[in-house]
């Protein structure tokens, strides 16, 4: 876990780099991209040369007035379009899918939507945030693969999946993880610890991500898809829009003394987007490979802002334990038994 100081030094003395890499031609999905770095992504992808740029929002309404700003700030038309999806529900995340199948081709898939509540919510049988945070995300990127692979295919180039994960992560014990049946143990509201559940859903969802990402890697299908996820840094989002008036008070004031612009923090998820076989399996953070890191590349230790020597960041020692990656498969074993009664056969998508 990284100190007061990295942490510090991270959010306020590092500068991200603007990103220059083209996308011409591609098509990018962005999902929660109506506000926040979620739309500045996509500013960023349309001033980059995307071709066609698909927010996938919950309310179509917004979704629109937040295509009509990027289309008048970029002087662009016709590249943006709107798409409905709502990660609370499993029936939405298939119809959308299904509604992709139509796109000439896919290029990237942004897993950026998500929830922060203390209010113990069911959505698909499971608490919402572990639904919109880890479950739903995971569905759709399944769902999107064959037409991801067929891009892959038809272009001769890798296809890009990433998913915006959180420092949380490592912040939290997951003591929920023992259980031997974890989602079923989650949905327990009088067993919920809704203060630390954000964290652990975000525990969930790299665990998972790293799981597609190891199964891709050692499947034959044909295509080349890279998975990696992105710590954007603490920014000023709505994703804290439902926690009540004290926390979001508390989750003002931090943000408005340390947090990153979104548009800063949307570089993060756009140097992401470029992929390259080096941020396969990859925790990016700063925009950098090696930080946070899921394999075994590391860089060298950093001096701080106080001159001292700092580690290297890794993952917490728990996912990277032997107990981590015992969960993690149990995890991945549980999703595909709950995502085969949703979409039989999904997992030979992969």
């Amino acid at each position: 876990m990284p100190s007061v100081i990295e942490f510090l030094q991270s959010q306020l003395f590092t500068e991200i780099p603007v990103p220059t890499k083209k996308f011409t031609g591609q098509t990018i999905i962005v999902t929660g991209s109506n506000t926040g770095f979620g739309l500045e992504a996509a500013r960023h992808f349309i001033l980059l040369d995307a071709a066609k740029v698909i927010l996938a929002v919950r309310s179509i309404s917004k979704g629109k007035a937040a295509a009509a700003r990027l289309e008048e700030s970029t002087g662009t038309k016709a590249v943006v379009e709107v798409w409905e999806l709502d990660l609370a529900s499993f029936a939405s995340v298939r119809s959308f899918a299904k509604q992709s199948r139509s796109l000439e081709r896919l290029d990237i898939l942004v897993n950026n939507a998500g929830v922060m509540t203390y209010d113990f919510v069911l959505a698909e049988k499971d608490d919402s945030l572990i639904t919109v945070n880890a479950v739903s995300p995971l569905l759709l990127s399944m769902l999107l693969l064959p037409k991801m692979r067929e891009t892959s295919l038809k272009y001769d180039k890798e296809t890009v999946i990433t998913f915006v994960g959180s420092l949380g992560h490592a912040r939290v014990d997951f003591i929920e993880s023992k259980s031997e049946h974890i989602f079923k143990d989650l949905a327990i509201e009088k067993t919920a610890r809704m203060t630390v559940r954000y964290n652990i859903s975000k525990v969930i969802q790299l665990q998972l991500a790293r799981e597609l990402a190891e199964n891709l890697t050692k499947s034959e299908k044909l295509g080349n898809i890279v998975v990696s996820l992105v710590n954007p840094g603490l920014s000023d989002t709505e994703v804290a829009r439902n926690l009540g008036w004290l926390q979001g008070i508390i989750v003002k004031v931090v943000l408005s003394l340390v947090g990153r612009a979104p548009e800063e923090a949307s570089r993060t998820l756009v140097l992401a987007a470029e992929g390259g076989p080096e941020t396969h399996g990859q925790y990016l953070d700063d925009g950098k490979v090696g930080r946070y890191v899921i394999s075994a590349q590391i860089t060298p230790p950093r001096k701080s802002l106080l001159g001292y020597q700092l580690p290297v960041h890794r993952p917490s020692k728990f996912i990277t334990s032997d107990e981590g990656i015992k969960v993690q498969k149990q995890l991945w074993k549980e999703l595909i038994e709950k995502l085969d009664a949703i979409a039989p056969g999904i997992v030979d998508s992969i």
